[in-house]
């Protein structure tokens, strides 16, 4: 479910979609995930997480596999300088229709709307930035930013210095730690390891990650769909909105559609899932 995720109005999603993949040897954008892509996935979940425009910023010309509907994509002007071009040109694509942005990297396949939720609700009118230090590292590529930075990040590029270090050296951070973003109660429920911020940079990674189970999911069937005394909730493993109907003997087609946490009426079988979502099947045709 999209709630307003900051007092200063919509909050925009942010996702780096330019690195060079070199330790993973080839796109982790592409890279498969449950029947969909990574990238697929993790701009799906932000735009769940967000209630204001969710962009991903690519290397000019790079190519992407699908993305959800209404997700942006921005071309970096110059390849190869890293995630502080990506964060500005991102910044500066939302900074008229947005005061915050949530930045991620392409490769967290377990982000958690709950985190996000949570990481944007830190950035106060007395911050700049919410760093998360979380299992012991920086977590910039999963942070919340003030938009009006678009400006000063443009400055550090242009002038060479491409440290992420070198921008929160000019603004103000609030740094929190594990136990701080546990302290939101919805986050510890639903993702009490932090594996929000669990990335993928090499091949052993994205094959340990891809092997874990898929979430578990609470289903239920309605009306006509629910045939052959399935009418309670059940609990399944899905990554997707696809996968659940599938794990009920359903396809979303013209004669089924979902309703994602009681609000979220879609046939987008991409989208992605996570723990603690509820998935309720209806009947598209007249009088199901």
């Amino acid at each position: 479910m999209q709630v307003s995720t900051h007092s200063d109005g919509p909050a925009a999603g942010i996702v780096l979609a330019g690195g060079r993949s070199s330790r993973m040897g080839e796109s982790k954008a592409t890279l498969e995930w449950h029947g969909s892509t990574l990238l697929r996935r993790t701009a799906g979940l932000l735009a769940r997480a967000v209630d204001g425009a969710v962009v991903v910023v690519r290397a000019p010309g790079q190519p992407l596999p699908a993305l959800p509907a209404g997700v942006e994509v921005v071309d970096d002007p110059v390849e190869g300088l890293g995630p502080m071009q990506g964060i500005a040109s991102g910044l500066a694509a939302v900074a008229d229709r947005a005061q915050v942005a949530f930045v991620c990297s392409t490769d967290l396949p377990f982000l958690h709307p709950a985190y996000v939720r949570r990481v944007l609700a830190a950035l106060d009118s007395d911050v700049d930035v919410v760093l998360p230090h979380a299992h012991g590292h920086r977590q910039p590529l999963a942070a919340a930013y003030r938009t009006a930075l678009a400006p000063v990040v443009a400055g550090l590029v242009a002038d060479g210095q491409l440290k992420l270090a070198m921008l929160f050296d000019h603004c103000r951070v609030h740094r929190t730690d594990d136990a701080g973003l546990l302290a939101d109660p919805r986050l510890g429920a639903l993702d009490p390891t932090l594996d929000s911020v669990l990335n993928v940079n090499e091949p052993d990674d994205y094959r340990a990650a891809r092997a874990r189970p898929e979430p578990e999911i609470t289903v239920q069937r309605y009306g006509a769909l629910a045939s052959n005394g399935r009418r309670g909730p059940e609990t399944v493993r899905a990554a997707t909105l696809g996968a659940a109907a599938a794990a009920v003997g359903l396809a979303l087609d013209r004669h089924v559609v979902a309703a994602l946490n009681g609000d979220q009426i879609t046939r987008d079988a991409e989208m992605p899932l996570v723990v603690g979502d509820m998935v309720a099947f209806l009947s598209a045709d007249a009088g199901g």
